[in-house]
């Protein structure tokens, strides 16, 4: 039996897969709001289940964040409590056994190429566009980890071909650059650009669905801002594309639920791929916002 465990900001979720990939077992529970508490609950969930399942073969976690390859500890967590910490060092004290870790996207990434939408494919870039934007790597069914533990951090490289005519005005990331990708391409980026540029309230325009709902209902400027975040996001998509060239992109997260993606974005991606037409796939995940779990169970 694999475990994969997904810690959440407030949800930490636990699934048991058997070897061939079948979902035996799923199960959530609250995230604890300190680190102490986070190992406790995580260890009681391990037990709990393999006394209901029988000892795991892997334990995997997904976690909002990375493991630093200098240090072992926690980096670029917004689970603050998270940063600093020996997360998988300390679970293996706790537990005895080896315990494998992977940031949030990356497990996406390999839950897609392993038996989802990338499945069979050799290369694959597997995309979150949600809250925030980011992405994992897969290259012969192997997550693509470099260096410095960062690899398929697209979001917070700036736009390309950013103008400030087309795309409005400068962008201020939380990371402290200008213009990062995410800020045009997340659901929340979508939805701050729609309002600053139109003059709703966070009342009025909360979120992303708020805009495609004015979409559906023929709104021009809505239909307009949706037509350049397609154009974004295909200039996004294209640079990776250019570096990595994968067989396979995988959307997932919240805005990935926009059937109207997969109709535009490979003509739109096509304009800034170089490359005299566009062979790389586009599909939405196969498994949902189970594909982290999932992954995790893989590592």
């Amino acid at each position: 039996m694999r475990f994969g465990i997904d810690v959440g900001g407030t949800k930490t979720e636990i699934v048991v897969l058997s070897d061939s990939g079948e979902m035996i077992h799923r199960e959530r529970q609250a995230t604890p709001n300190n680190y102490p508490d986070f190992l406790d609950s995580i260890q009681v969930l391990i037990r709990v289940t393999e006394r209901q399942y029988g000892p795991a073969s892997h334990i995997g976690l997904c976690l909002p964040g990375a493991v630093s390859p200098d240090t072992g500890r926690m980096k670029n967590a917004n689970t603050l409590y998270l940063i600093d910490q020996t997360v998988a060092e300390d679970l293996e004290q706790r537990l005895g056994r080896a315990v494998k870790l992977a940031n949030d996207a990356d497990s996406f990434a390999l839950s897609e190429a392993t038996d989802g939408a990338a499945a069979g494919a050799r290369s694959c870039f597997g995309v979150i566009i949600g809250t925030g934007c980011g992405g994992g790597l897969v290259y012969n069914g192997q997550l693509v980890q470099g260096p410095n533990a960062i690899a398929g951090e697209w979001g917070h490289n700036p736009l390309p071909y950013y103008h400030n005519h087309t795309d409005g005005p400068d962008q201020n990331c939380y990371c402290g650059r200008k213009n990062c990708i995410e800020t045009f391409v997340s659901g929340t980026g979508m939805a701050k650009r729609f309002r600053e540029a139109h003059g709703f309230s966070a009342r009025e325009i909360p979120d992303a669905k708020s805009v495609m709902a004015r979409v559906q209902n023929a709104d021009q400027p809505a239909i307009e801002h949706f037509n350049h975040y397609v154009d974004a996001l295909a200039r996004a998509l294209a640079g990776v594309i250019n570096i990595f060239d994968p067989e396979v992109i995988v959307l997932g997260g919240g805005m990935s639920n926009i059937e109207a993606l997969y109709t535009e974005l490979p003509g739109a991606v096509a304009k800034y791929v170089f490359s005299d037409r566009l062979n790389t796939r586009i599909a939405p995940a196969k498994h949902g916002d189970s594909s982290g779990v999932r992954g995790a169970a893989w590592l």
